[in-house]
């Protein structure tokens, strides 16, 4: 989608918008200021190739922060106008940046259901040249990374896998600290949970996942008490309340702001992350026989406000790094030499 935005029309529109809305639905900015500086950003994406650099008079550059907020507002200028004469066909639409889901009410015709078909299809192409591909009608459908299925008065829901997806998850001996295997495990069976809408398919994805570990050359007895750990997390989790969340939220964020971190790269032979934290509350944290951490106070009289040590790691370089080729400078004849 985003190479398909014409630079232009997109300008002209997202600039009218902002100056119909501004004091309206929005109060923190200036509107002329923000579109100055929306027309610096996307008429000046400047690449380099080589020794050269080019600079892209059409579409939207990959890559660049803004590119997700400026595709979705310039189609919903489009969407806002055309959806409402849809509604007796269009029960819902819903879009992320360049995917589109929707539900769509039958005419009980079916010549006549076919031509309202095509003809919301064709009003959904006119938008300055921008195309998109529809999927057939069907009680079915994937979409982003869910299976999405109409039965009878409800829409199940379950996990959408490309059959390409290799799943090279980190291998046992590969050198890592424990935590991101936990981690990795804690997350993938929250999202079976949240994603899935029957019992039956929360076990045959938490089953496939487990294989697939195992496959890796993980050991059972190693992963099965995560699993354990991990199942029970995601039941909890998916009984909260939106309150409960909130309020999680709010303690992790405190909790954030009252955190040091210790940022290394991580090495098998180095102190485990226990012995860290040991060392951290013993010397530092809450000393034997001296004064802890948060009871001192600065010479204004303000207390310490750091209440926890948390250690962050990084990976070194991998064979990868060491091996893959990335600089293409001084590797036959330059870019520019094509171009004269």
């Amino acid at each position: 989608m985003y190479t398909n935005i014409r630079t232009g029309p997109a300008l002209t529109h997202i600039s009218h918008l902002l100056r119909q809305e501004a004091g309206r639905t929005f109060h923190h900015y200036d509107t002329q200021a923000l579109i100055e500086a929306i027309e610096l950003v996307f008429t000046n994406n400047i690449l380099q190739f080589g020794d050269t650099y080019w600079q892209q008079i059409s579409g939207t550059g990959m890559g660049i922060a803004p590119a997700p907020p400026w595709a979705t507002i310039y189609y919903a200028i489009h969407e806002n106008r055309i959806i409402p004469r849809w509604t007796s066909n269009v029960l819902l639409y819903r879009r992320f940046i360049d995917d589109i889901i929707g539900i769509w009410v039958c005419d009980t015709c079916p010549e006549h259901n076919n031509t309202l078909w095509a003809q919301f299809k064709a009003d959904m192409q006119q938008w300055h040249g921008l195309e998109w591909e529809f999927s057939g009608l069907s009680q079915s459908c994937n979409y982003m990374d869910l299976t999405l299925t109409i039965s009878g008065r409800t829409i199940q829901s379950t996990l959408f896998e490309k059959a390409q997806n290799l799943y090279l998850y980190l291998p046992p001996h590969s050198s890592h600290p424990r935590g991101p295997l936990q981690s990795l495990i804690f997350g993938n069976i929250l999202r079976i949970h949240r994603l899935c809408s029957t019992p039956n398919e929360i076990q045959k994805h938490s089953r496939a996942f487990f294989r697939r570990l195992i496959n890796r050359g993980h050991n059972s007895s190693t992963i099965t008490p995560i699993f354990h750990k991990a199942t029970h997390n995601a039941r909890a989790y998916m009984q909260r309340t939106p309150d409960d969340h909130t309020h999680r939220q709010h303690t992790l964020q405190t909790k954030t702001d009252t955190t040091i971190f210790f940022r290394l790269k991580y090495h098998p032979q180095d102190p485990t992350a226990r012995d860290i934290q040991q060392a951290w509350q013993t010397t530092i944290a809450s000393p034997p026989n001296d004064v802890p951490l948060t009871q001192l106070t600065n010479v204004d009289g303000f207390s310490m406000p750091i209440q926890s040590l948390t250690i962050a790691y990084s990976r070194p370089l991998n064979l990868r790094n060491q091996f893959s080729v990335r600089n293409i400078e001084n590797r036959g004849l330059t870019v520019s030499s094509y171009l004269t």
